[in-house]
């Protein structure tokens, strides 16, 4: 029966992904791209660098990311759903400010730039994770990254991006979620039972993509 929940939990994720996703704008304005680049370079470039390449493993990077993800997270932080702590902390007033247009714009803007560059982590680390993120753990009923956020983790509609995300970022939001401190019951459930040593072994592979 576990086995049976998880998997149709990642077959929702696929459903979503492929159907459920925002409606972004066909033809965004050409004072509203104007208007989120200004905003990228001279506020949010501050946290998640130009272009959304951040150097600092707190702030995510947002290059290349889908455009789709990008307005529903920005989204749930204006609307106060997203609650984890770095959320409240850094972004719920930031997002507070930002109308349907400037997110729909800022997550073009973002979706459109070119991704930060990889980091090389430990061979067998990365290897361990790598092995993780295309099979899963079958046993014990884990199953592959690479389902849902495809083999090169770029992402789709409203599945994140994760190839080359900060490592350390990326665990802290495996934390968070396993600690149902950021909602999402989905991911909750297929990474729920990761160990530690796991978590540290994806999330290098993963920056190293």
């Amino acid at each position: 029966m576990k086995r049976a929940s998880v998997l149709l939990q990642v077959v929702t994720l696929a459903a979503v992904a492929c159907l459920g996703r925002p409606a972004l704008p066909a033809d965004i304005p050409d004072a509203n791209k104007k208007a989120a680049e200004k905003m990228a370079s001279e506020v949010c470039a501050a946290c998640h660098g130009p272009g959304g390449r951040s150097i600092s493993p707190t702030f995510p990077k947002l290059a290349a990311a889908p455009a789709p993800y990008l307005e529903m997270q920005l989204k749930s932080f204006r609307d106060q759903t997203r609650a984890d702590p770095d959320a409240i902390a850094y972004m719920w007033g930031m997002a507070a400010q930002l109308d349907d247009a400037m997110i729909g714009a800022l997550a073009d803007y973002y979706s459109r730039q070119r991704p930060a560059a990889s980091k090389p982590g430990d061979v067998a680390l990365v290897s361990a994770g790598k092995r993780l993120y295309e099979q899963g753990v079958p046993a014990r009923q884990i199953p592959a990254c690479a389902s849902c956020h495809g083999a090169t983790a770029e992402g789709n509609g409203v599945i994140p991006r994760l190839a080359g995300q900060h490592a350390p970022y990326l665990r802290k939001q495996i934390l968070v979620i396993q600690n149902a401190l950021r909602t999402a019951p989905v991911m909750h459930g297929v990474v729920k039972d990761l160990t530690l040593d796991q978590t540290q072994a994806v999330a290098l592979y993963l920056e190293s993509l």
